[in-house]
């Protein structure tokens, strides 16, 4: 259970300072419906390229090149 009071603006103060990215994840990781799909791409090793691209396609993700 959450401690803050969500009906405070003062419990919201930091998403001034987020970029939309994170903005976005805030509000995506809630989704129950994105988290069941998650887990269920989750569970093999090696996901099917085929799903993967779906669900990245359907959730509107975008991850970029790391070295």
């Amino acid at each position: 259970m959450l401690s803050i009071d969500w009906r405070s603006p003062a419990a919201y103060r930091f998403a001034k300072s987020i970029p939309a990215a994170g903005f976005a994840w805030e509000y995506l990781r809630r989704d129950d419906e994105y988290r069941r799909e998650f887990q269920a791409l989750t569970t093999s090793i090696k996901p099917d390229p085929e799903r993967l691209e779906a669900f990245v396609q359907r959730w509107g993700l975008r991850f970029s090149d790391r070295s």
